[in-house]
């Protein structure tokens, strides 16, 4: 995409009247993808919208990306369904706390300009070992069932819950994904609407007709879902353990996104370390308030320049058009169908998996980094996967360093003598 020619330094009522309009864009966007994280992470329902919320207004106020939109991002939904099948969801916040925490000291001791230095195909090989755990996941959901453990087991009980499946559920399901898919290419006009909730609101239309397909269950509306951190009683090398993958993989997301987003506009660059200030403290106060962790997503960043804005004011303003979401039309929410938000997690884990990342690894002979990685990630957990694809492109760098020639080429010079080529 080429860049806007807009400016995000401008001020006054010009900055305000592109920003208004593309936080309501943002706001629309972000809502079913947040409470569709939360789903996929095993967390309570509404800790989607908390995330969202909280990552709006601190990280847009604190962040160092102008236009950078932060909140639950699918990148970290396969580490809190562990952290939240292991610990429980109240020490899951206490996890997401001291990441935040973390994620301050980076930016405080400049860290952030250090993760440009990771592989950019073992970045990509965990995107798309996370979408494809994400995407065998809910698939058992669009199908009427329950996700398996994990992405292997979810492979394996895929042929049975297709014999199996919920004709009810499947039809949501797949309408919410013919949508997410087709809209943007068969919207015309219309394509100022975002796609997902367009697909969310039919969908949710289609399921009146069957009262027995299961629904968002929430317990009460944002202030009852805030449930604070519970103090761990011990294994706090696991917990530590926690933190610290919550934290790198949060930061290199978020660092991430803010370059690709700075690519869009031309505007202010990014400042990594204050990106990375602003994303610890969304993260503890996001944990502290029982949301799930947060990272820059690049969906909603990217959905946020298209709109037009100029400042962080429509990032801000995008979480507080979700807080009073919540907080008045609750009701609404659990109206969704489960298997509508499924099918929309269906098309962002599929999306995570680039055609564009896979050729650039095979271009640059990397690809082995690329597929060990996401081997890694669906074998064994993402950390360990990320540790095979360092280990794989230490090793390339290893191999190239060994095979690579020194040539010296020589040339007469005006006097007659022999001196190196360009002396």
């Amino acid at each position: 995409m080429s860049a806007s020619p807009s400016r995000p330094s401008c001020s006054g009522w010009t900055a305000l009247r592109a920003d208004v309009p593309a936080s309501v864009v943002v706001f629309l966007v972000a809502v079913p993808l947040s409470l569709g994280i939360a789903l996929a992470s095993g967390a309570p329902i509404m800790a989607g919208l908390v995330a969202a919320v909280v990552g709006g207004v601190v990280a847009g106020l604190l962040g160092g990306s102008p236009l950078q939109v932060t909140g639950p991002a699918a990148g970290l939904t396969v580490v809190v369904a562990e952290l939240v099948a292991r610990f429980g969801w109240q020490m899951t916040c206490v996890i997401t706390v001291g990441a935040g925490l973390l994620q301050i000291g980076f930016g405080f001791l400049g860290i952030g300009r250090y993760a440009a230095a990771i592989p950019p195909a073992v970045v990509h090989g965990m995107l798309a070992g996370i979408g494809i755990s994400i995407a065998l996941a809910q698939l058992h959901v669009v199908l009427g069932g329950r996700p398996e453990a994990g992405p292997w087991q979810n492979a394996a009980a895929l042929p049975g819950r297709i014999a199996a499946l919920h004709p009810a559920a499947l039809a949501v399901g797949v309408v919410t994904i013919v949508l997410v898919v087709a809209w943007p290419k068969l919207a015309g006009a219309l394509r100022c609407v975002p796609g997902p909730l367009v697909a969310i609101v039919a969908a949710t239309l289609l399921a009146l007709a069957w009262p027995q397909v299961p629904r968002v269950d929430l317990p009460g509306g944002l202030l009852d879902a805030i449930a604070f951190p519970l103090l761990p009683q011990g294994d706090w090398a696991a917990l530590a353990g926690g933190m610290l993958t919550v934290a790198l993989i949060a930061s290199v997301e978020s660092l991430l996104s803010a370059v690709a987003v700075d690519r869009l506009h031309t505007g202010p660059r990014t400042k990594v370390d204050r990106e990375l200030l602003g994303q610890g403290a969304a993260n503890t106060m996001s944990g502290m308030l029982g949301g799930l962790p947060v990272t820059g997503v690049i969906v909603r960043s990217s959905a946020n320049v298209a709109a037009g804005a100029r400042t962080r004011l429509s990032a801000v303003l995008h979480g507080v058009w979700i807080a009073v979401f919540a907080l008045l039309l609750a009701g609404l929410v659990e109206m969704i169908p489960l298997a509508a938000l499924a099918g929309l997690l269906v098309v962002v884990g599929a999306k995570l998996v680039d055609r564009a990342d896979i050729r650039a690894a095979r271009d640059h002979g990397e690809l082995v980094v690329y597929v060990g990685t996401v081997v890694g990630v669906l074998a064994l957990n993402l950390l360990e996967g990320v540790g095979i694809g360092l280990a794989l492109a230490g090793l390339l760098v290893l191999r190239r360093a060994v095979r690579a020639q020194v040539r010296t080429e020589h040339s007469v010079d005006g006097c007659g003598g022999w001196w190196p080529k360009g002396c």
